[in-house]
């Protein structure tokens, strides 16, 4: 498929999944009916500068949520709401976790999202991931992704798709859980999700 083909089908996919520029309210999301397949191989870095690959997908369900540190306003606000989340899924939540990955490789380095990923607010054990520009490209393709550098000088923002996409514990996409959901809507459909793989 072409770069540009690609480009389109990410823009698409990206206005029906929802889009944040970080500063405006993002659109709702919704299930992929569709059969469209999210998710894929990658290469990147967390938080303590392990190299990490799609591998830690597995064992667990995940709330895979592409973000940047410098957000002012969705992306804190979605990791504060799947915290709640998690809380409400009580003895469940063990198999549960966050993986928060950049779309600003630039400024979000290793230790800016340790800093970043600390607070208390957000989910215990939230994984954080960086990479190189063409591997955060190629990370956010594979999840139809959508993201654009908005601004020059050291204040940019990037605007982002901003649906969370729900991995069961085989690293397969499961489900996307729309923007703007309450933590109790989240906590239901991750419960759900559970339920359906006993």
């Amino acid at each position: 498929m072409g770069l540009k083909r690609r480009a389109a089908l990410a823009l698409m996919l990206g206005a029906a999944l929802g889009l944040g520029a970080c500063g405006k309210p993002a659109g709702q999301g919704g299930s992929s009916g569709s059969g469209v397949q999210l998710g894929g191989p990658f290469q990147l870095t967390d938080q303590t500068g392990k190299p990490v690959d799609q591998g830690l997908l597995k064992g667990k369900w995940t709330a895979v949520f592409f973000g940047y540190t410098y957000c002012p306003d969705v992306c804190p606000t979605t990791l504060q709401t799947l915290g709640s989340a998690s809380d409400l899924l009580g003895a469940r939540a063990k198999n549960f976790q966050v993986v928060f990955i950049t779309v600003d490789p630039q400024r979000d380095t290793p230790s800016q999202l340790k800093d970043y990923l600390s607070s208390s607010s957000f989910p215990r054990g939230v994984i954080g991931l960086t990479g190189t520009p063409d591997q955060i490209a190629k990370v956010a393709g594979e999840y139809k992704v959508y993201f654009q550098k908005s601004g020059s000088g050291a204040n940019y923002s990037v605007d982002h798709s901003s649906a969370i996409y729900l991995m069961n514990p085989h690293g397969d996409f499961d489900s996307v859980i729309a923007f703007g959901l309450k933590p109790e809507d989240i906590r239901d459909q991750i419960a759900k999700a559970m339920g359906k793989q006993g």
